[in-house]
């Protein structure tokens, strides 16, 4: 199993709730992502949690993308 230390990916108010918590929380919770990039992100794609985020099919083809390009 994958393991992260999620103080390095989220604000320190964030790095110790339970994922479910984490993953209904907003997009602005990520580290490096200001409340105003949040609402920008969910003005352009809709999506307001870091889940949706997740979600988001052009997420998914830019991993998908990257994944690509990394298996060469």
């Amino acid at each position: 199993m994958a393991s992260i230390g999620l103080d390095k990916v989220l604000d320190k108010a964030w790095a110790d709730k339970s994922l479910p918590e984490i993953l209904a929380a907003p997009v602005g919770a990520l580290k490096g992502v200001s409340d105003r990039d949040g609402e920008l992100l969910q003005e352009a794609f809709g999506g307001k949690t870091i889940a949706d985020l997740a979600e988001l099919k052009y997420v998914r083809r830019a991993q998908a993308l990257a994944a690509l390009d990394a298996a060469k």
